[in-house]
């Protein structure tokens, strides 16, 4: 999606890294392997059972909540070609609505990554103790947690050229054992495997809106290449290309794959299983080794998730701080990696983790949903920053195009809405509680800058 003319902001906005060495760059694959790695992790491994007591009707809510997905990172795009640098939802804020927006989303963006990140490790150490601690000790638990963890860390401090080798492999890994069973897997589907099409006992629509509340947050992670543009070669032209087919790849692994789990595993045993992939695959190949193959892939997954999501806890932050819009602190680098950023936000996750393993089972899935929350405003913003320039600027654009754009936009904005919707009321009471928590700290740094009112000029 982009459009045939560029607004004076994307031409006048200052770089706040001008005069600073020029970061290591990756390109178009790792770009990608960025996207889908942080996209998909452990979670879609357990997705199939969610959806289950909705039945097939949930495939329906997937495909619309795609068409949303899809919409948003054409948004994502768009935007990434008229302003260059890394930040992504929390630049394209600061550029369309100012500072104070723009400090929010950098906020409410950072507490999505490390949160999430320690929900990430927690679902991936469930598939680790497959193999080892079989009996669930908590101690070492928190110990693997940890493990896994800070792996993905050190990967990232030990420079840009080795996460990012690191993270194509983990996504060939996990991708491969995905597409097989999405693919062949769809050959020894069985039609009465698949129960009732709407199993809810609700309406038809009621049944899509409670799966799509569910599926909706599998597509979390498809900006990250727009996060990190001032990595990637030739940001114009490949965040956008990144970002549209790592959606697509995800979504076509999360169809199919969910497809065939429906039709391999009967509705009523999937409603009851933790691990429904794995029974997919002991129902195809029998015996127990297929399932844990997929446990190893689950692993392999999750770290590779937690490698894009590692790196994406620094730059968002860094990138804040160059504006002064964050402490001075996340400015620290080990070499041109942002070590600070990185480094604080995995001592908070694994605070987290810690948290979530002595008796805080509820206070840590409250917290889960919040990651959820705090990473759709940002989206909201970004697609609502996509329909203002189109407003304001696009009125130069050919009818066709700005007519295509906008639709595109208000799609997005509408699925941002929806995913706000659907993270619940207790999230997003609490979320807007998490939202508000970041007004000291705007006013700290605001005031330690001298300023009253509008921003410097």
């Amino acid at each position: 999606m982009s459009t045939d003319i560029s607004g004076p902001a994307a031409a006048t906005r200052p770089d706040p890294g001008a005069g600073a060495p020029k970061p290591s760059r990756f390109g178009l694959p790792t770009a990608i392997a960025l996207v889908v790695g942080s996209v998909i992790g452990t979670g879609v491994f357990g997705l199939p059972a969610a959806l289950a007591p909705f039945g097939p009707v949930s495939l329906v809510a997937f495909v619309l909540v795609t068409i949303g997905a899809l919409a948003l990172a054409l948004a994502f795009g768009a935007l990434s070609k008229r302003i260059a640098g890394s930040g992504g939802p929390y630049v394209y804020a600061r550029d369309a609505f100012g500072e104070f927006a723009g400090f929010l989303n950098a906020w409410c963006y950072w507490i999505t990554a490390w949160a999430g990140n320690a929900a990430i490790v927690v679902a991936l150490v469930g598939y680790v103790e497959v193999f080892v601690n079989t009996e669930h000790k908590v101690g070492w638990s928190i110990v693997i947690a940890l493990v896994g963890l800070w792996i993905p860390a050190l990967v990232n401090l030990s420079g840009l050229r080795n996460m990012a080798v690191t993270q194509i492999l983990f996504t060939v890994l996990k991708i491969v054992p995905l597409l097989f069973m999405a693919t062949v897997g769809v050959f020894f589907v069985k039609s009465a495997n698949f129960g009732a099409f709407n199993a809810s006992g609700t309406s038809i629509w009621g049944a899509i809106s409670a799966a799509a509340a569910i599926a909706l947050f599998s597509y979390i992670g498809i900006e990250t290449a727009s996060v990190a543009a001032g990595r990637v070669r030739d940001p114009e032209r490949n965040v956008g290309r990144a970002t549209v087919l790592g959606t697509i790849g995800c979504a076509v692994i999360y169809i199919l794959g969910t497809l065939t789990v429906f039709g391999t595993v009967p509705n009523a045993a999937l409603r009851d299983t933790k691990a429904p992939f794995t029974d997919a695959a002991n129902a195809i190949f029998g015996g127990q080794w297929a399932g844990q193959a997929i446990a190893i892939a689950a692993v392999v997954s999750g770290l590779g998730c937690l490698i894009g999501w590692t790196l994406i806890i620094g730059e968002m932050p860094m990138a804040a701080a160059k504006d002064n819009l964050f402490p001075k602190a996340f400015l620290r680098t080990r070499g041109d990696i942002p070590s600070f950023g990185i480094i604080s936000s995995t001592v908070l996750a694994s605070v987290l983790v810690v948290v979530s393993y002595t008796n805080f089972e509820q206070v840590f899935t409250t917290l889960v949903l919040l990651s959820v929350f705090t990473a759709v405003v940002p989206y909201l913003f970004s697609a609502a920053a996509q329909l203002f320039w189109l407003l304001v600027r696009g009125r130069k654009a050919e009818w066709p195009h700005l007519l295509r754009d906008g639709i595109i936009s208000v799609l997005a904005l509408v699925f941002s809405f929806w995913a706000l919707a659907g993270s619940g009321y207790q999230a997003v009471y609490y979320g807007a509680v998490c939202l508000l928590l970041g007004v000291p700290l705007y006013i700290w740094l605001k005031a330690g800058r001298g300023e009253y009112g509008e921003a410097k000029s």
